[in-house]
């Protein structure tokens, strides 16, 4: 079941992929599947903000400051972006940690 991503939820690449900057754009291959990916600048910048766990708003917000973008427009493209991630299997959807968890990271597929 593909789990939906939204702005809340907690996003990070994946241990399973490599990735190196070209020029200000971004090239990921897929360990697994050997599936190559590459990003735009703007594409690259969001996989940068990844490299550790962050919420989509918190990259949304992110972006919004760096580029000239409308926020209705940010937000759609930014969650394209991170289901064809994900699709490809770049990243990962962390759980939502509740309010009496205990340092869980359990990961969501």
């Amino acid at each position: 079941m593909k789990t939906p991503i939204s702005t809340t939820s907690i996003i990070v690449a994946s241990a399973d992929q490599i990735s190196c900057d070209l020029e200000g754009e971004a090239a990921i291959l897929n360990l697994k599947s050997g599936t190559y990916f590459g990003l735009d600048p703007v594409g690259a910048t969001v996989w940068s903000l990844i490299a550790q766990p962050r919420r989509v708003v918190e990259i949304r917000d992110s972006i919004l400051e760096s580029y000239d973008v409308e926020a209705e427009r940010c937000s759609r493209d930014l969650l394209q972006l991170l289901g064809d991630l994900h699709a490809h299997g770049l990243i990962q959807i962390l759980d939502e940690p509740a309010s009496s968890d205990r340092g869980s990271d359990e990961k969501i597929s």
